[in-house]
């Protein structure tokens, strides 16, 4: 009928009124799968085993799941539980993020010449220049996160609030004028995935270890097979 992804990319045109071109086409659904699917598996990924691999935070986690739904533990997961009832949930992804960010390089272009102010000298990136950051790197430096290598999603928490210390010291989704434009439903995405798993089953990792982070992957993924043991939970 002409709403699909595909036909909307065949069919859009330019501001002068030209086509896009068949590789184009095969650009853009490339890019919407690779940014749309494949990131928000592994962050899925990432956020279970980090949960599991700590556990007064599945129990917090849980406690959290069945007050969300005290009212009712068939109803349906909306949009406004998952964004309003949530928040360790919300937090625990967020800090899966930033412990491992599916994309390890950002880059950017100079479109002037920046000053910069770091560690006590002055820089300047000349206009034109390519500009490489690392959200691996830059969001476990320890004088904005403490104790950066370990699992904390409370830092995000009020009274916390570590994240904002500095400008751009989280870039879990990149940040300025190009941020990923659907990290808010990647929030709601995998949120909704995790609440249904939590409160639904009783996870166990079968490793008592947390697997190593596959740096070599385009997307950066856990190394080797990530198998968990699984119960469903019985109601009350």
């Amino acid at each position: 009928d002409g709403t699909d992804i595909l036909s909307i990319f065949m069919d859009v045109k330019y501001k002068d009124g030209s086509a896009i071109t068949d590789e184009q086409v095969t650009g853009l659904l490339i890019a919407l799968l690779f940014a749309g699917q494949h990131t928000s598996c592994i962050t899925s990924t990432w956020t279970s085993l980090f949960i599991l691999n700590n556990p007064a935070i599945v129990k917090r986690i849980v406690e959290e799941q069945t007050n969300a739904f005290e009212s009712d533990p068939d109803a349906a997961v909306d949009y406004k539980t998952v964004n309003e009832e949530m928040p360790l949930l919300h937090n625990s992804m967020k800090e899966a993020l930033r412990l491992c960010p599916p994309l390890i390089l950002l880059i950017r272009q100079a479109l002037k010449d920046v000053k910069v102010h770091a560690a006590g000298k002055d820089y300047t990136i000349p206009e034109g220049d390519m500009v490489l950051i690392s959200p691996s790197v830059g969001m476990r430096i320890p004088e904005v996160f403490a104790k950066p290598d370990e699992f904390d999603p409370d830092r995000f928490g009020p009274g916390r609030e570590e994240d904002k210390s500095s400008p751009f010291a989280y870039m879990g989704f990149g940040g300025g004028m190009h941020s990923c434009m659907g990290q808010n439903f990647a929030f709601v995405q995998v949120k909704t995935i995790l609440s249904v798993l939590f409160r639904e089953f009783e996870l166990e990792m079968v490793s008592k270890t947390m697997p190593e982070i596959d740096y070599e992957a385009m997307v950066v993924g856990p190394k080797g097979n990530c198998q968990v043991k699984y119960n469903r939970r019985k109601r009350s």
